[in-house]
């Protein structure tokens, strides 16, 4: 991203929307955003060179705002609650426009996450826009390799960390999610639809809040456009709140959001983080 014509962004839930925009304006860089409507945070709108809402499932919309602004080239930003897809009378609720009704309906083997994006960004490249990886412009969020709390992990939470990171990459290479908590070398929970959080939780449920880890890391065919695993603040709190002790995160390929704050919060509570590589791992590596 080193001209300076204007870069869309899709935003939803969490701080990487903003982080992403506030990057862009120091260097100059114009972004024409549109925030999905009860996911992005409003304080994003001013940082913004252009705001759009999107109220409704309008493809079209997005598309016409990007086009208006100038955009040849669009990024993503940010959790995005997929479960509102398959809520009852989701049509009545989303009001699709026509662009995105055949979208939706066009002929797909499946509904995963990737499926879906991928074939999201080739609509986007049929009108002229291009999509980067916010990261681009951000490079600096990604996690570097080391344990980097105060609190070092025990042998005992590592071992579990380890356990958990062959059978993250495999939910991965699956496309379930990117998340799985382990309590001495067992599956508490595995992240699907509902996100992180709230398989944190469910396993702080399950084991009385006893001590578990939890393990974050990217897909092994991970493209780094979209869906990249991010941690923060919430990230701690919930995971203080659930009774777990330690978080294992993929160096290079994890955003670590508000890393001062975030690192700062750990060692209040007491949660050990580290940031592996494949090979201090001993799993399967990122492709």
């Amino acid at each position: 991203m080193t001209d300076r014509t204007p870069v869309g962004l899709i935003a939803g839930a969490g701080r990487f929307p903003i982080t992403f925009a506030e990057k862009a304006r120091t260097l100059g860089l114009p972004v024409v955003c549109v925030g999905v409507a009860d996911m992005a945070d409003p304080t994003l709108a001013p940082v913004c060179t252009e705001f759009h809402w999107l109220r409704r499932m309008s493809l079209g919309f997005v598309l016409r705002s990007f086009r208006n602004g100038g955009v040849t080239r669009w990024t993503m930003a940010g959790k995005f609650h997929k479960h509102v897809l398959f809520r009852p009378w989701k049509w009545l609720r989303l009001l699709p426009d026509w662009r995105a009704a055949r979208f939706w309906l066009r002929t797909r083997l499946d509904n995963k996450d990737d499926t879906l994006l991928l074939a999201l960004i080739r609509e986007f490249e049929n009108e002229g826009m291009t999509c980067v990886s916010a990261l681009d412009l951000c490079p600096e969020l990604l996690v570097t390799a080391g344990v980097l709390t105060r609190r070092q992990p025990t042998s005992i939470e590592m071992a579990d960390v380890r356990f958990g990171w062959t059978l993250a990459k495999e939910m991965g290479r699956l496309d379930v999610g990117q998340s799985v908590a382990v309590r001495e070398r067992a599956v508490l929970a595995v992240e699907a639809i509902e996100g992180t959080d709230k398989c944190i939780v469910r396993a702080g449920e399950l084991c009385g809040r006893a001590g578990f880890a939890v393990v974050k890391v990217a897909k092994p065919q991970q493209d780094m456009r979209f869906d990249v695993p991010t941690i923060g603040e919430q990230t701690i709190e919930t995971m203080r709140a659930a009774g777990a002790k330690v978080l294992g995160i993929e160096a290079g390929k994890t955003i670590l959001l508000d890393e001062a704050k975030t690192l700062a919060l750990a060692d209040r509570y007491g949660i050990a983080v580290v940031a592996l590589t494949a090979d201090e791992a001993g799993g399967p590596a990122t492709t």
